[in-house]
C-alpha cells in the first residue's frame, strides 16, 4: 500500500507524503495552473531536485501530506504545516490541488480543516498562518469560509507575468477554530 490513512475526513484522507510520488509532484510544480496560483512558477523543478525536497521535509518542523480521495485511492493534492515553532506555537499553512479534476469542489476546504484539526488539537499549535495573493480569489473565499482572517498584505511583493500583486496575509488562531472533522479519532 502507497498510501497511509494517517487523518481520515468525509471524502478524502493525509497521508505521509514520500518520495514515491516524486514525478507526479514534478510534474504538478511545472504546470503554471498550479504554480501561478501558489506563487512558485520562476521555479524550475527537476526529478532531482523535488526527490531531495522530498526527503528532506522528514523532521519536526515540517508536517507534509499529501490529499488522496477516500473513493478512488488517488492522490490529487498536498497539504503541510510547515515553519513550526514550538516555543511560540506557530506554524505556516501551505496547499495545493494538482489534479485539476479535483478543483473547486471543496476538497481543499475539508483537507484544510482537516489539517487545523490536527494541527490545533494534536500538536497543540495556537497560531497556523498563511499567505496567498491577491488574484486567488478562490483560494482567499476557501480560507475564509475555514475561519482564516485577514490580518494585513505585503503591497507588490510577487511579480508574476508582467505584473506585481499584493500578498494576503491570513491566520486562524485556536480559539477561532471550531470542528471535529478528522473521523478517525479514537476519542
Amino acid at each position: 500500500m502507497k498510501y497511509f490513512k494517517k487523518i481520515v475526513g468525509e471524502k478524502i484522507y493525509l497521508s505521509p507524503r514520500n518520495s514515491e510520488d516524486v514525478e507526479i509532484f514534478t510534474k504538478w510544480l511545472n504546470d503554471f495552473k498550479v504554480t501561478d496560483g501558489i506563487g512558485r512558477s520562476r521555479l524550475l523543478i527537476n526529478l532531482n531536485s523535488e526527490k531531495e525536497y522530498l526527503e528532506k521535509i522528514n523532521d519536526n518542523t515540517v508536517y507534509s501530506f499529501v490529499i488522496v480521495t477516500l473513493e478512488e485511492d488517488k492522490m490529487i493534492g498536498t497539504i503541510s504545516l510547515e515553519k513550526i515553532d514550538y516555543i511560540n506555537r506557530v506554524a505556516t499553512l501551505g496547499i495545493f490541488i494538482g489534479d485539476e479534476k479535483y478543483r473547486g469542489k471543496h476538497i481543499g476546504e475539508e483537507a484544510i480543516k482537516l489539517i487545523l484539526d490536527y494541527g490545533f488539537n494534536y500538536l497543540n499549535l495556537n497560531n497556523i498562518k498563511l499567505t496567498v495573493l491577491e488574484f486567488n480569489k478562490r483560494a482567499i473565499a476557501c480560507y475564509k469560509k475555514c475561519g482564516f482572517k485577514e490580518m494585513g498584505k505585503i503591497r507588490q511583493a510577487y511579480y508574476l507575468n508582467g505584473r506585481y500583486y499584493d500578498e494576503i496575509l491570513m491566520d486562524i488562531l485556536k480559539e477561532e477554530f471550531n470542528g471535529n472533522h478528522i473521523k478517525n479519532k479514537n476519542m
